[in-house]
């Protein structure tokens, strides 16, 4: 959705959702010069669930958030976009992040445009007119080059998990002792096996991450939030991804 459809000028409800209180109040008072009904949510410190802060804006009734994806507030901002997108509410992100891909995620997940907390007060003004006037409120251009750069870095991340997935259950053992700062001789004392036997799998680890040194390989894992779960049953370990 590029505009808010179906609504007049003055009917329009935009609600601002951020956790700096003065910013999103600060932006509601500007709205409300130009005849927008204009609210504010700020995350409570005591929530503990999104579906607290999902309700909260749902009971403004907006017709126009505008979002700021980190909030203190437990859970996935990008699934709250979501609710909201798929609700039928137009969905603006203004965010202090200058992550493309993180951008270019929200706008494949339903957002109408992101704005830099950076721009003016009259930029963003001037994007809420144009969304309740049925206008594109951000250029095609720049929404295809931030949904490229988000998609090339899913598919680069899916690329390196099946790496990951290729290894054997005692490499991701070997792995995950890496990462905690065991060394090759602390592993192979642990492990009860001779030294060249877990270098070789270190080699092994290297040649299927496509990776040059165990730094580099402790370094992609974290990257893509990757660590190995311990199977009791088997004595093993299988791959793990994310949190």
């Amino acid at each position: 959705m590029t505009a808010v459809s179906g609504v007049s000028r003055s009917r329009l409800r935009v609600t601002v959702v951020d956790d700096h209180a003065l910013f999103a109040e600060s932006l509601a008072i500007a709205l409300r010069t130009r005849d927008i009904e204009a609210r504010t949510v700020v995350p409570d410190p005591s929530w503990t669930t999104l579906s607290q802060l999902e309700r909260a804006i749902s009971d403004t009734q907006p017709h126009l958030v505008l979002l700021d994806l980190d909030l203190e507030v437990p859970g996935d901002g990008m699934r709250l976009l979501s609710t909201l997108s798929s609700a039928g509410i137009t969905v603006v992100i203004v965010t202090g992040s200058a992550d493309r891909v993180r951008q270019g995620e929200a706008l494949a997940r339903g957002a109408s445009a992101v704005i830099g907390k950076s721009e003016s007060l009259t930029h963003i003004l001037a994007t809420v007119d144009r969304a309740r006037s049925r206008l594109p409120v951000m250029s095609r251009h720049e929404r295809d080059e931030l949904v490229g750069a988000y998609r090339e870095a899913t598919e680069f991340h899916r690329a390196v998990c099946r790496r990951f997935e290729s290894m054997t259950r005692r490499e991701a053992d070997v792995l995950g002792q890496l990462m905690v700062g065991k060394r090759v001789t602390e592993i192979a004392r642990a492990r009860v096996v001779s030294e060249s036997t877990v270098r070789t799998q270190v080699k092994a680890i290297l040649a299927k991450l496509e990776v040059s040194s165990q730094l580099m390989a402790v370094g992609l894992a974290h990257e893509i939030g990757w660590r190995p779960q311990v199977d009791d049953d088997r004595n093993g370990a299988v791959t793990r991804l994310g949190p």
